[in-house]
């Protein structure tokens, strides 16, 4: 597969600054891979698409306030994102970095308050190991001094109401980076109303990190390779989505985060672990019958997966007509469902 064939033109107007209000207010277009029909609707009416014995997965990870603001001894600013804890050094974490000039092995970072960081290594251009400087654990410098960063494409200062609306409902175990942003749509209500009529809502972990977001730099799709990250599948969710096969229903997962979970664990059978698995068309799904996503940037490992599942031409042809009702697209966008 080659990189054009992940092209679309997004008109950059669509790509949504602000969240809506009401999160199930989104609106979703769902498309139909047997039928190739696509049909217009709201995700509160979520539960008019899926049925009875249906089994909703959702990656309940917690994003973390993970940007740190430094400076350096000589007074020049750093920021840091903090990704996870690393084993080696004890208490060291894996960071982003971005600042005018590379950051020295051994050098410190000084944080307002007085807490200070040490760059213990460079794994890479770009991602240093840091550790704490002093008494105070890293995790508390993030509860102190972390900040949420939003997505690039989103051209606008961190608002007070980003801590709520870039977190889904049911987010639970902190680690990600970045929020699943495909159940950002989810409210209480809807999800009480979806079991209500007999579709069950199970949880799983994948903290989202730069592995998702890392861009294909190979003309070549197949070379690229994806950054691992780790997932807990929990038992209770396993038997729940053997339960519906058994009955019938499906195993629709919310997120390609999700989708990547749940595939790693039918491909390894472990419950656990890191995956670095990277879906693209050709792709044989062994547990997920249906997927609802956001819509996503052109030219990007997320958009391959959806490709994988919905077929690369019945994708595009959703996008456009996506583009042509003047969806809005990305994290705070719309979404889709795919069946």
């Amino acid at each position: 597969m080659r990189l054009a064939d992940l092209d679309y033109s997004l008109p950059p107007g669509l790509v949504a600054q602000q969240p809506l209000a009401r999160r199930d207010e989104a609106r979703l277009l769902v498309v139909n891979r047997h039928t190739k029909k696509i049909e217009h609707s709201h995700f509160y009416k979520l539960e008019r698409h899926v049925r009875d014995g249906d089994v909703l997965v959702l990656n309940e990870t917690k994003v973390l306030a993970a940007r740190i603001r430094a400076r350096k001894a000589s007074g020049g600013r750093v920021e840091l994102l903090l990704v996870r804890p690393v084993d080696e050094p004890a208490g060291g974490w894996l960071a982003l970095t971005r600042g005018h000039r590379p950051l020295k092995p051994d050098s410190e970072l000084f944080l307002d308050g007085g807490a200070r960081l040490r760059v213990a290594g460079y794994v890479r251009p770009g991602r240093v190991i840091v550790c704490a400087g002093d008494s105070q654990p890293l995790e508390q410098m993030l509860a102190e001094h972390g900040e949420l960063a939003l997505p690039h494409y989103i051209r606008r200062p961190v608002a007070g109401a980003d801590a709520e609306q870039y977190q889904t409902v049911y987010a639970a175990y902190p680690g990600a980076i970045a929020a699943p942003t495909a159940g950002l749509h989810f409210t209480q209500e809807l999800l009480t109303q979806l079991a209500d009529h007999g579709i069950k809502a199970v949880g799983l972990t994948l903290h989202i990190g730069p592995g998702t977001f890392a861009p294909i730099r190979h003309d070549n799709v197949e070379c690229h390779s994806m950054e691992a990250e780790r997932y807990v599948i929990p038992a209770a969710t396993i038997a729940a989505i053997e339960h519906a096969r058994r009955v019938g229903g499906r195993v629709i997962a919310t997120g390609t985060s999700t989708v990547r979970a749940l595939e790693s664990y039918a491909i390894t059978g472990r419950e656990q672990g890191d995956t670095g698995l990277f879906i693209l068309p050709g792709f044989r799904f062994k547990l997920v019958e249906g997927m609802i996503t956001n819509f996503h940037m052109p030219r990007s490992t997320v958009l391959a997966l959806v490709m994988a599942f919905g077929g690369r031409e019945l994708t595009l042809a959703a996008y456009q007509e996506a583009i042509r009702r003047r969806y809005r697209f990305l994290s705070y966008g719309d979404a889709m469902l795919i069946v």
